[in-house]
């Protein structure tokens, strides 16, 4: 009961992180893009990366401790599902933390600066930390979906 009850908590978790990536990559960013001027729905998508960050730092930590569980009574792929996991949950916290609290910080500067060329500086320094971020999130999303598969997968040889 214990087992079932931890592969249901790893397979809620992959699939509300991954479905929160996807929906909010492909949908909600956009769609906030489209209708607001770009300084507003950066301002909205800045006030919601903390909490779409937050489902990582727990969805994550909540499969891998599930499925650490799950493997004690055998479960198959857990080797490989574990280190595409780890992956993730470092990925989720670089992300958040470090490449997050960059563009906060160069946010602001951008705010604060008069200069319009040296606004034009700083905004090209935010453009690259957002790429990052942006590249950061597509790996992620495709090791969990990746993860899943896997999962998928093994338990259809059971």
């Amino acid at each position: 009961m214990l087992i079932s009850f931890a592969r249901f908590l790893y397979l809620m978790s992959m699939v509300i992180w991954v479905g929160s990536i996807i929906f909010f990559s492909f949908f909600g960013a956009p769609s906030i893009f489209k209708v607001l001027d770009r300084e507003t729905a950066g301002n909205v998508v800045g006030d919601i990366f903390p909490k779409y960050w937050m489902i990582g730092y727990i969805c994550g930590p909540v499969a891998l401790g599930s499925l650490l569980y799950s493997a004690r009574a055998g479960a198959a792929g857990v080797g490989i599902r574990i280190a595409l996991l780890a992956a993730m949950i470092v990925g989720v916290y670089f992300t958040g933390i470090v490449v997050g609290g960059k563009a906060k910080l160069i946010k602001a500067e951008m705010r604060a600066t008069e200069n319009v060329d040296l606004k034009e500086v700083v905004r090209k320094r935010f453009m690259k930390i957002h790429g990052m971020s942006m590249a950061l999130n597509l790996v992620i999303l495709i090791l969990g979906v990746v993860t899943i598969f896997i999962t998928a997968y093994v338990v259809n040889k059971i």
